[in-house]
């Protein structure tokens, strides 16, 4: 109903990630890194990150930049900052 490039997607990755690994933190992304994909509603440089504890999970929507590259690189920094604000 969301596609693949959406929050519940990442959400349900992040949050079974943590249920399925003897694991305290995970993060999952999803997106259009291009330089095809994109949509109207999903242009290409758009990103849903999710992280998940044992207490829940955490979402976020991001749109970055550039070529395809530049799209990853900045999606991994990203994923990694939000994994080093969540832990303990």
């Amino acid at each position: 109903a969301h596609g693949a490039v959406s929050e519940p997607v990442a959400r349900a990755m992040a949050a079974g990630a943590i249920l399925h690994a003897p694991v305290q933190l995970t993060v999952a992304v999803t997106g259009v890194a291009g330089p095809t994909g994109g949509s109207a509603d999903k242009p290409v440089g758009t990103v849903w990150f999710g992280w998940a504890t044992p207490a829940g999970s955490f979402t976020e929507h991001q749109r970055f930049d550039g070529d395809r590259a530049a799209v990853r690189a900045a999606t991994v920094r990203h994923a990694l900052a939000g994994l080093l604000q969540r832990l303990p």
